[in-house]
């Protein structure tokens, strides 16, 4: 059985966007992006252009489940609100579409990925080339980072809550320390 997910690092000038697919117990990535907004437009119309990518993106690939990076707190709340107004519209594109959704911290993705907690940006793209044929130069860590939180999702659990509570079901063979 394949299994596809949508797998995104938030932003609302730079979001990663990543399709991976499960098929006979490996990951393959079909597709990524780093998707950016004009800094000359205003904020509701970058967010209504994410809207568009994130919606052409699911069209096309047809995912089953969202895997999105949850906002960490930072000094610039302006940016935090921001990146929190983007997630809105990501995961309203997401729910409107079926997709269910799966919410991992950087500490979550760092750990399945490089199995450090605090594992660096330059380890993280180590690790994604590592675990996944990336058949593209990468420029932008936003890339990278949604690879990596597709890889998470495969990584870490058979069962999940997704944001209205109902559980999510994938078929792999690795399951998560509880």
């Amino acid at each position: 059985m394949n299994f596809r997910i949508l797998a995104i690092d938030p932003g609302y000038e730079k979001m990663g966007v990543a399709i991976l697919e499960k098929t006979s117990g490996k990951e393959v990535l079909l597709f990524s992006e780093c998707f950016q907004t004009s800094r000359k437009n205003p904020h509701a119309e970058r967010l209504r252009d994410l809207g568009k990518e994130i919606r052409r993106v699911i069209e096309e690939y047809n995912p089953t489940c969202l895997a999105i990076e949850k906002l960490f707190f930072t000094t610039n709340q302006k940016t935090a609100f921001q990146v929190a107004e983007a997630r809105g519209v990501i995961i309203y594109e997401a729910c409107s579409a079926g997709l269910s959704v799966v919410e991992f911290t950087p500490l979550q993705a760092k750990v399945a990925i490089t199995g450090y907690g605090r594992g660096t940006k330059d380890q993280m793209k180590y690790m994604v080339e590592k675990l996944i044929t990336v058949s593209k130069k990468i420029k932008e860590d936003d890339e990278y980072d949604a690879i990596a939180l597709g890889l998470t999702y495969f990584a870490t659990r058979n069962s999940y809550k997704n944001t209205n509570g109902t559980n999510v079901r994938i078929n792999t063979k690795i399951s998560s320390p509880k």
